[in-house]
């Protein structure tokens, strides 16, 4: 019964680990960030992206989403320029246990157990990494970068919501939290 529990408990962390996806943002701490509204894309960028077609319009309507819903405007002559990369690998794992016991019939002794009814398991999923970096158009120079890693789905019917999941939790970061409260602080005044 415990090695039933011990498989559900298991088997829960893992599509709870998959479902995740995990963010981070870097930035220059010397850069004004209120001074930023407008953007466009940087289509150098965009266009070297090894991914499908497809794919690049799903990243872009949920990137445009995001921006969109926090007021930035989209414009000819923008603020900062916003490029997009992606990286994938393929995560495998392998489970399995070494135990000793005593056995039935002919003897006993040492034995090699396999947790899950002898045998290893091994699973695997593909992993992906979404970069979004905002670039300022006057001077070229990357100003802040958010990252999501996380699993990527094959599904077709599911690419768009994971899609926006990932773009979602990373613009979650911009602008940065030293830069929130420098505007609170400024208001005040």
């Amino acid at each position: 019964m415990k090695s039933i529990q011990s498989l559900l408990v298991l088997l829960f962390f893992t599509l709870a680990s998959c479902s995740s996806i995990t963010v981070s943002a870097d930035y220059d701490k010397t850069v004004d960030f209120t001074k930023y509204k407008t953007f466009a894309y940087m289509k150098e960028g965009i266009n070297k992206l090894e991914i499908s077609d497809l794919d690049k319009r799903r990243i872009l309507r949920a990137v445009d989403e995001q921006m969109l819903a926090k007021g930035f405007v989209k414009s000819d002559n923008p603020d900062f320029l916003v490029n997009i990369f992606t990286k994938s690998y393929e995560d495998v794992s392998v489970y399995s246990g070494w135990g000793y016991g005593w056995g039935y019939g002919w003897g006993y002794g040492y034995y090699p157990y396999y947790g899950y009814g002898g045998y290893p398991y091994v699973s695997s999923s593909i992993q992906g990494a979404l970069y979004i970096d905002f670039i300022d158009a006057k001077k070229n120079e990357l100003f802040w970068q958010g990252i999501g890693n996380g699993y990527l789905t094959q599904d077709v019917n599911k690419k768009e919501e994971r899609i926006k999941e990932f773009a979602t939790q990373i613009l979650a970061q911009y602008p940065p939290v030293i830069a929130q409260n420098k505007e609170k602080s400024e208001k005040k005044n």
